[in-house]
């Protein structure tokens, strides 16, 4: 799950406040790419006609088998899946990393042994998708000051949240005291550099410094440094953190100023010391607290120079179908999908512990997805449409392979009647679980009608309880939903370990899990099943589809 955590989800919800109308009851329009849905031949319409009348007859006969298949979904089948995928060996499962190639490998060996196939090109389980890796290149880098040294990376700088490439000239303005970006945005700082030396212990966390950067770029400043006064071992593992290369997404590389606005880097505050020294000012100037100066250092021009190299990578989506059993709608697909990646691996803690193994995000939807997949193999005759189950990386770092993947399906889109995405279901509640979108289309009715039906699951799907957080923007089911495709997002909220090294696999409930499973199996089966595909409210396909086409 990406973005930051919410409201703490492990207080129990108000259900009659969590539950609302859902897409059914506020409209029963059925809105569909009509212009893809191709005439068929007389032969193909008797063939569909006899489906519709023998269909009530097929599914009451089918529900033994699907009670037999449901059985294949249990607590210690969840629970092996997890030690799998959240193992140490999987090395926290970054984008990209040898521990992601691993991950994925072992899911397809698992979607070829249940006898799905496969989904990508050529008939693969596995589609990788581009990515571009970039590194600064130290020795071509650095900061020149005019008349004097040259500073390097490594020695005297680091780069601060990557690097970009950049060439920058001007002068030197001093920043000391207490921070106060309000004030910088009110500065005109531009064609310089600006250096600031926080008073020792001044209280700064990330967003107040991405605040100082924000006025520092709009204040028209040519870099950004923080003067870092760790002694020689803090300063030597900051460096090696910060040269780690970095990841993006193609097209989106960096370049120039990057996201931030400005180039900005971290210097030594002995360093930056000799630069004052050099200028004739007092570098005791860098302890000095109390408000916030601004100090044009004098006769001084710097030219910073930021060389980076960029190399080609890619990451893994795995991908495995089922093929329906009705001649007409096994044209259509039900997708469930996950993200099988994570945030890889950190500096030791206490314990000596670096990986992030998470567990619950998202070993937890990814172990959901492949038990529904395995369950729905083993019936016989398979669900009427046909099933995909994607399990996609790159989630942490903003959504890239679901969304590779939705711009480059197994199948057009249009033939996708609806997402159910499993992103953290292993914690929190015993007895509950959030499906995000309710509201949106009649699959909120839908997930009410099975939920009702299975009162031996004892898990309630409820509504959306953090509308404040935009949860339904933040997962991989997002980027189906803007291509029109209905969606339900299960999720049981974040918690002490969210991002933590502390995600391990024997906090996640697996028992509930289970259960969870299961209720998505049949939510499934409704869907494949049904005679029509899902429904939009019109208005929630205006304002997250239409506007994006």
């Amino acid at each position: 799950m990406t973005g930051s955590p919410g409201a703490d989800p492990r207080a129990r919800p108000d259900f009659a406040a969590a539950t609302g109308p859902t897409g059914a009851e506020a409209s029963s329009n059925h809105i569909t790419d009509k212009a893809t849905a191709a005439p068929m031949d007389m032969r193909l319409r008797a063939l569909a006609a006899c489906a519709a009348l023998l269909a009530p007859v097929a599914l009451a006969a089918q529900a033994p088998e699907l009670a037999r298949a449901v059985t294949t979904i249990t607590q210690d089948d969840y629970a092996w899946r997890i030690g799998v995928i959240a193992h140490d060996s999987m090395q926290g499962r970054d984008t990209p990393s040898p521990g992601l190639d691993k991950t994925a490998e072992w899911i397809a060996s698992e979607f070829r042994r249940f006898g799905l196939r496969g989904g990508a090109e050529g008939g693969s389980f596995i589609q990788r998708y581009p990515l571009v890796e970039t590194a600064l290149d130290a020795a071509a880098s650095g900061l020149e000051v005019a008349g004097g040294p040259r500073l390097r990376f490594g020695a005297d700088l680091a780069p601060m949240w990557g690097a970009d490439q950049a060439e920058a000239t001007g002068g030197l303005v001093l920043v000391t005291g207490e921070p106060d970006g309000a004030a910088l945005e009110k500065a005109d700082l531009t064609g310089k550099h600006v250096a600031v030396a926080f008073p020792p212990g001044a209280a700064t966390n990330r967003r107040s410094l991405f605040g100082m950067l924000s006025a520092v770029g709009n204040s028209g400043a040519v870099s950004f440094m923080i003067a870092n006064g760790d002694a020689d071992g803090p300063w030597a593992a900051a460096v090696a953190s910060a040269m780690e290369p970095s990841v993006s997404w193609p097209g989106e590389e960096r370049s120039g100023a990057g996201p931030f606005g400005v180039p900005r880097l971290q210097i030594r505050t002995a360093s930056l010391a000799r630069v004052l020294q050099a200028a004739g000012l007092d570098p005791e100037r860098l302890r000095r607290t109390g408000r916030m100066q601004l100090t044009e250092v004098p006769g001084v021009t710097l030219t910073l120079t930021q060389r980076v190299r960029a190399t080609p990578t890619s990451a893994p989506n795995v991908v495995g179908i089922l093929e329906g059993s009705d001649p007409i709608l096994k044209d259509e697909y039900v997708v469930f999908s996950g993200h099988m990646d994570h945030i890889g691996i950190g500096t030791p803690d206490e314990n000596g512990d670096s990986i992030f193994n998470g567990a619950d995000d998202n070993a937890s939807g990814t172990a959901a997805v492949m038990e529904v997949a395995e369950a729905m193999v083993s019936l016989s005759p398979a669900p009427r449409r046909s099933v995909i189950f994607v399990l996609v990386s790159g989630e942490e770092k903003g959504l890239w392979g679901s969304q590779y993947y939705a711009d480059n399906p197994s199948v057009p889109v249009q033939r996708m009647v609806a997402d159910f995405n499993a992103d953290m279901v292993g914690r929190n509640w015993p007895d509950t679980i959030v499906a995000i979108g309710k509201e949106h289309s009649d699959l909120g009715a839908t997930m009410n009608r099975v939920n009702d039906a299975h009162p031996e699951l004892r898990m309630t799907a409820i509504d959306d309880i953090w509308p404040e957080e935009r949860y339904y923007f933040r997962s991989d089911h997002y980027h189906f939903a803007r291509k029109g495709v209905p969606i339900l997002f299960f999720f049981n909220g974040t918690h002490e370990d969210y991002h933590g090294r502390d995600d391990e696999p024997e906090r996640v409930d697996s028992e509930k899990a289970a259960r969870i499973s299961r209720l998505l199996f049949y939510l499934g089966m409704e869907v494949a099943n049904a005679e029509e595909r899902p429904r939009w409210n019109p208005e929630s396909y205006k304002q997250i589809v239409s506007d994006r086409n």
